[in-house]
């Protein structure tokens, strides 16, 4: 199989980068949870956290197997405040929907450059993109029935400390 293109490269070291900021906004997000009290939301977003430097390995080692270079790239500041624990979960479900787009974008380029090994493989990306479109869409829609409630914080509190913690995706995947 030829080596990756220097386009195909560069789209997917662009995503490396986007999914190490989104690594860090949900890092930042646990940390203004755990401000508020709040060590089942923290937990939550340290979990998604882990997904998310998941995302960066597998892209790492996807360039490195095809032949490319991986250049990081400089990650902005996330957020560090929000004004509720919905407007938390909002914005997040808003760079979910910004990452799927990312996503999608890749895939344009993976089928432009005709490289089905990469469009093939990025498969994975658009299915876990509708499963953390779906996750976070749920906890929301929890948030807004709870409107802030101080029993229902804390009964959302205790799910989200359920939350289990990842498991890296295995080679197959």
């Amino acid at each position: 199989m030829a080596a990756i293109t220097e386009k195909m490269q560069d789209a997917l070291n662009g995503q490396i980068t986007a999914e190490m900021y989104s690594t860090n906004l949900y890092l930042a997000m646990a940390a203004y949870f755990e401000s508020l009290d709040l060590a089942g939301f923290a937990h939550w977003m340290r979990v998604q956290a882990k997904e998310e430097d998941f995302h960066v390995h597998k892209l790492f080692d996807y360039i490195t197997e095809r032949g490319g270079r991986v250049v990081i790239g400089a990650v902005e500041a996330p957020p560090v405040e929000w004004a509720s624990p919905l407007e938390a979960f909002e914005s997040t479900y808003e760079h979910e929907q910004e990452v799927s787009a990312m996503v999608s974008k890749l895939v344009e380029v993976a089928q432009a450059e005709n490289d089905r090994a990469t469009e093939s493989y990025l498969r994975w990306f658009v299915d876990e993109q509708v499963e953390e479109e779906a996750s976070v869409d749920r906890v929301v829609k929890m948030l807004r029935l709870g409107d802030g409630q101080p029993v229902a914080m804390l009964m959302l509190d205790r799910e989200m400390s359920a939350r289990p913690e990842p498991t890296p995706p295995t080679p197959a995947e």
